[in-house]
């Protein structure tokens, strides 16, 4: 059995997570949503309003990166914010309808951008992907579940 070389791993998630987004963001013809920005629009689907402590929580950001986001996003008429309906107290967010199109557009893309680059890598690599998929899939649940980090020992840089 072989050592997993994490060094390795880690410098090729960052630079393929960049890389996808802005082939993406060129290939649909998408303004320039951060990275962040699509992050918090995953967690606002249609008709879902949460509270900005939520999403930090979830994003696992602190509150200050959340809300600084999220003033930016609500001046790109991304985001609304207002009472929630059940404790007039409380702030709740929502994406726009604008926001929305604009994310479906980008999962759309993002999804067939990855299945054809793939059907350009030889069976061996395409094998090897597939089977990676489930090990990637625990692993980003280590580092998000509930044991992991706390987001005040994290940094907030995606």
């Amino acid at each position: 059995m072989t050592g997993l070389d994490a060094a390795r791993l880690a410098a090729v998630i960052s630079p393929l997570r960049r890389a996808l987004l802005a082939a993406t963001r060129a290939e649909a013809g998408l303004p320039e949503l951060s990275e962040a920005q699509i992050d918090v629009l995953r967690t606002l689907p249609t008709g879902a309003s949460r509270g900005p402590a939520e999403i930090a929580a979830e994003l696992r950001l602190s509150r200050p990166t959340v809300s600084n986001l999220l003033s930016s996003m609500e001046a790109d008429g991304l985001i609304e914010r207002g009472p929630d309906p059940s404790d007039g107290r409380r702030v709740v967010v929502r994406a726009s309808d604008r926001a929305l199109d604009l994310f479906d557009r980008f999962d759309a893309v993002n999804s067939a951008l990855v299945a054809r680059v793939g059907r350009e890598l030889d069976d061996a690599d395409r094998a090897a992907l597939d089977a990676a998929l489930p090990a990637l899939e625990r692993l980003c649940a280590a580092l998000t579940g509930p044991d992991a980090t706390t987001s005040s020992n994290r940094q907030d840089t995606p």
